[in-house]
């Protein structure tokens, strides 16, 4: 779908610091990043607090606007704003999602299966402690849970990275993720 008259609107009054714009711009697009940010979390079994969504709200906002709304400026108006958008801000939130070391808590696999993910009371921070974690696990489960959950990695470049099809990279996912709630239960009783 070709850019719209209002978003180009948009994009131009930005681009000539119209007192209004970036107002206007946030108010359009806010839905959007939030949308972005919970999605790519859900999808990569992250939770987060409010105060870290606000915070990646706040970073793909600066993005868009560092360097002179070179973002904007890097646009060329092929394709609609929001698709634009969308992949700006999942790759804020991946790249913040990696630099706060998010995806590196491997207890956030501990399951009640009555609440979902519960959140633990201490992150994983001695890269020793993750090695042990993952030492539980056979090869190809600690390699994929390595992947997808401390390299960022999706489904797609996992499965050309092992030679595994691809459908069978969740279900991988899932009996690892089912040791580690085991190992996490017998350190607990």
């Amino acid at each position: 779908m070709p850019l719209t008259d209002s978003d180009r609107s948009l994009i131009e009054r930005c681009l000539a610091r119209d007192s209004r714009a970036w107002r206007d711009f946030v108010d359009r697009f806010l839905g959007l990043v939030v949308h972005v940010i919970n999605h790519t979390c859900h999808a990569r079994s992250v939770r987060l607090g409010s105060a870290d969504v606000e915070d990646m709200i706040a970073e793909v906002f600066l993005t868009i606007v560092n360097e002179d709304f070179q973002v904007l400026r890097r646009f060329r108006g092929d394709a609609c704003l929001s698709a634009y958008l969308t992949v700006i801000a999942r790759r804020v939130v991946v790249r913040e999602m990696l630099k706060r070391r998010v995806t590196a808590s491997l207890t956030d696999f501990i399951e009640d299966p009555s609440q979902g993910l519960e959140p633990t009371e201490e992150r994983i921070s001695d890269r020793d402690e993750v090695q042990r974690l993952l030492s539980r696990l056979n090869g190809s489960e600690a390699d994929v849970v390595r992947m997808y959950h401390l390299e960022g990695k999706n489904y797609g470049q996992i499965s050309a990275a092992m030679g595994l099809p691809e459908n069978s990279v969740g279900p991988t996912l899932s009996r690892a993720r089912a040791k580690l709630r085991r190992v996490g239960e017998a350190v607990r009783h």
